[in-house]
């Protein structure tokens, strides 16, 4: 009995050496990537699967995304924030524009005449962001945060050349304050997110829209329109929008810590200045597709220009004290936009 005891004491160590002695296997991990463009538009082939093609080679194919593009999960474009928040889905690229007022602070970026650079935008914005606007997004873990290139005017039937132009237009806008700014200019905002543009050009709900180039092929947004207006190009932009690539937080702290490794290597400051490079790049292209189909161009010089932002000019204010009564500095919050854009431009 005694020798029975002890043979099977034995098999059982050798059983448990064994089993440790078998490797462990590796965690794999499916991120569910929700996001508003179309699989043809350069957000899904310049950054969204070339980010998912790199965490997944330096992961060993670990880390795979289960791309949704086009809101192909449901809801709107503005639910994308709470859909990454409530673990809803695993990664977005959103506007926080979107839902207006939700996200004040990142709305310096999207006051008028700020910046004409992408690339500088998106470094200057993922610092402002870290200082101030990081606690409006609880629950999720920002990857990059930047801004798109250059944004102008593209209307359906009459040329935008100066600022009493603007009159009696309806004009679509993608956040509050470029809503803000129309009116500032005249004309009366429509505020509608992307995915709804060609729909409300081709019924005549609006007369036209603030867009980047970049965006404007993939939606043949320049088959709808027959006039681009352009901004002097030693100005900065007319507006800019910011967005947003996050993660949900407890999906990011689920992950063991060399996947947490591959995920931190792919984003912050430089990431976002690479994807804000991407932006600039990104003109020469969409703007070809215009011209080749005989669009009219016009740049507002300058001296016109002015006019513009005199009559925009109260935005800044307005923002300064909308961020005064939520307990902020906003003229310092202001100020460190505009100094951080000056510290990046090229």
């Amino acid at each position: 009995m005694k020798a029975f005891a002890r043979s099977t004491v034995t098999l059982a160590a050798a059983l448990v050496a064994s089993f440790a002695a078998l490797p462990v296997l590796a965690q794999e991990v499916t991120l569910k990537f929700h996001h508003i463009w179309n699989p043809q538009a350069m957000a899904s082939v310049n950054v969204i699967t070339p980010w998912c093609d790199k965490v997944a080679a330096e992961s060993n194919n670990r880390i795979k995304c289960q791309i949704f593009p086009a809101m192909s999960m449901g809801g709107t474009p503005a639910q994308l924030v709470d859909q990454v928040k409530d673990g809803v889905v695993d990664l977005v690229i959103t506007l926080p524009g979107y839902t207006a007022g939700r996200f004040p602070t990142t709305e310096a970026f999207e006051l008028p005449f700020m910046c004409n650079s992408a690339e500088a935008g998106a470094r200057a914005a993922w610092d402002y962001f870290g200082k101030y606007s990081a606690k409006e997004f609880p629950g999720t873990k920002i990857l990059a945060t930047w801004v798109h290139d250059e944004g102008y005017i593209h209307t359906r039937d009459k040329q935008i050349k100066t600022l009493a132009d603007f009159k009696g237009l309806k004009m679509r806008a993608p956040t509050r304050q470029t809503n803000k700014l129309l009116t500032s200019l005249g004309a009366s905002p429509v505020g509608m997110p992307l995915p709804a543009i060609p729909d409300a050009v081709s019924k005549g709900t609006i007369d036209g829209f603030l867009l980047p180039w970049e965006v404007m092929p993939s939606l043949k947004l320049h088959e709808m329109v027959k006039f681009h207006s352009e901004t002097d190009p030693t100005r900065p932009a007319l507006y800019s929008s910011v967005f947003i690539f996050g993660m949900n937080q407890a999906k990011f702290d689920s992950l063991p810590a060399d996947l947490k490794a591959v995920i931190e290597r792919n984003s912050g400051a430089a990431f976002s200045q690479s994807i804000g490079k991407i932006w600039d790049g990104s003109q020469a292209a969409g703007r070809k597709a215009a011209q080749e189909r005989g669009n009219t161009f016009h740049t507002i010089p300058a001296s016109e220009l002015d006019n513009w932002v005199k009559a925009s000019d109260p935005l800044y204010t307005e923002w300064v004290a909308d961020m005064d009564k939520k307990g902020l500095n906003g003229k310092q919050m202001l100020q460190d936009a505009k100094d951080l854009l000056a510290k990046y431009k090229k």
